[in-house]
């Protein structure tokens, strides 16, 4: 068995042992939770440490695949599935423009952190420190600026603007930790070799550090696709977009009593959604195996 085939049935053995410790939970565990510190007849009081295994807290995972395939919001509409499928599109082509910014921003970055040592030491820890900030609450203070930059002015600032500029905000990092540790990971000997053959900055740079960069480039750029997708639906939630996944996430959710298995329709395809972005990259970088060697992991 190839190591490609070994690392796809142990994804698929990963996803089966999942779905079976959530229903051999829901079989055994308290339909009531588990509470320590409740007061007798203070509903809400004391801290869960076990969650419900009621059907409205954890339907059963047949229960939600067959509510994929009912009506979205009842009467003649399409079935949840192809709801899902086109809000999961909205949100992944947004998220790949904020995750081509991201590779911009990051890219340089990370080339000017590893041309200045001063530049990695004033930048790098603000970087670092800039993965902190809540997107829930920065996303609105986004979608505000762009809002009021735009005002008399004949461009129309677009809330999916909002959502990609997150979505960069959480891809540019890895690409920029990537960008800066691949392109320093030349041997001192090659640096040494192009020294030799009087190559400048520029041509070190195209023909040794960025094929060098690849293996510690790739697990970034996975990473970050990933990271992209999570942002856009976050930022999605946060200034209430419509038509991508997330604002479908917040309106099944309100639906939950009465129809519990509805938002795990739009939850299964954000997990999709980050599946297939961190799998396109994966796809690109089947391409470029002349350069994989010692690749790191993300």
């Amino acid at each position: 068995m190839t190591g490609r085939a070994r690392g796809a049935l142990w994804g698929v053995l990963g996803v089966v042992a999942l779905l079976g410790a959530w229903e051999l939970y829901k079989f055994l565990g308290p339909a009531a939770g588990f509470v320590v510190g409740a007061t007798e007849g203070e509903t809400g009081s004391g801290v869960m440490l076990l969650p419900r295994t009621n059907d409205r807290a954890m339907p059963h995972i047949w229960d939600m695949i067959a509510r994929l395939g009912a009506s979205a919001s009842g009467g003649n509409t399409p079935p949840l599935y192809v709801a899902v499928i086109t809000a999961g599109l909205t949100t992944l082509g947004i998220a790949a423009v904020g995750w081509i910014i991201g590779i911009v921003v990051g890219s340089f970055l990370g080339a000017v952190m590893q041309r200045w040592r001063l530049a990695e030491a004033g930048l790098l820890p603000w970087i670092v420190v800039s993965q902190t900030i809540p997107l829930i609450a920065f996303a609105p203070i986004i979608n505000t600026i762009g809002t009021q930059a735009s005002r008399g002015s004949a461009f129309d600032w677009p809330q999916w603007l909002s959502v990609a500029i997150i979505a960069s905000y959480l891809s540019f990092f890895p690409i920029a930790v990537g960008v800066l540790r691949g392109l320093e990971s030349p041997d001192r000997m090659h640096l040494d070799l192009m020294r030799t053959y009087a190559a400048g900055y520029w041509q070190t740079l195209f023909r040794l550090r960025i094929p060098a960069a690849i293996p510690h480039l790739l697990p970034a750029l996975r990473l970050a696709a990933a990271s992209a997708v999570v942002g856009a639906v976050v930022a999605e939630v946060s200034i209430g977009m419509q038509g991508g996944i997330g604002r479908m996430l917040i309106q099944l959710a309100g639906q939950g009593s009465s129809d519990p298995a509805a938002p795990w329709g739009p939850t299964i395809g954000s997990v999709a959604l980050g599946l297939v972005a961190a799998g396109t990259v994966a796809l690109i970088g089947l391409t470029l195996k002349n350069y994989r060697r010692g690749e790191q992991t993300a």
